[in-house]
């Protein structure tokens, strides 16, 4: 069984993992419920009557998120609908690679923009997946520092990518405004 994890399961962590932190999870709470996965995975008697280790392991994982979801008394709808109404296809349309990769090289550019040191922890952090602790020991700081930085950055990338949204629907309404007036 712990071949077949170590095999089947685990290669699969960081994408669920990614996921869970694009739907804004805490990384206490996404640790958790990928422990309780792997628990309920380890309590299988038999694992032959699984097709897809991956969507097995997330579909588990996204179920055990939703429970928590529910049990909690505040809960973001949009969040949970997201979650609910993921699909987890391992090879997604080629409109959703192209608009993938322009949504990452997008927020990569953002980021390249912000101060050097508050660039370096966000990279850690957000595209390396680093935690606050470990960026803290690396690079000689505190976690109170980092969790600062990581705050100031991720509010100036939003803020970027919010104007960067505005002026893409103003440039829209305007191009269909010219585009009336000339009929």
């Amino acid at each position: 069984m712990a071949v077949w994890v170590a095999r089947e399961i685990m290669p699969h962590e960081g994408r669920v993992r990614a996921w869970f932190q694009r739907a804004r999870l805490s990384p206490e709470d996404i640790d958790d419920v990928i422990q309780e996965a792997y628990c309920r995975i380890a309590m299988l008697k038999a694992v032959d009557h699984i097709d897809s280790p991956a969507a097995y392991f997330f579909s588990i994982a996204r179920n055990l998120l939703l429970r928590r979801l529910k049990r909690q008394r505040i809960v973001s709808f949009e969040a949970f609908a997201e979650i609910e109404a993921y699909r987890d296809d391992a090879t997604p349309s080629p409109e959703e690679q192209a608009g993938s990769h322009l949504a990452y090289d997008r927020m990569v550019e953002l980021i390249a923009n912000l101060p050097a040191r508050c660039r370096r922890i966000v990279e850690l952090r957000k595209i390396e997946g680093w935690s606050h602790r470990e960026i803290a020991d690396h690079l000689g700081m505190t976690e109170k520092a980092v969790e600062k930085q990581i705050w100031v950055g991720v509010r100036a990338v939003r803020d970027a990518w919010n104007l960067a949204e505005r002026r893409a629907g103003m440039r829209l309404d305007l191009a269909e405004h010219g585009a009336r007036s000339q009929r």
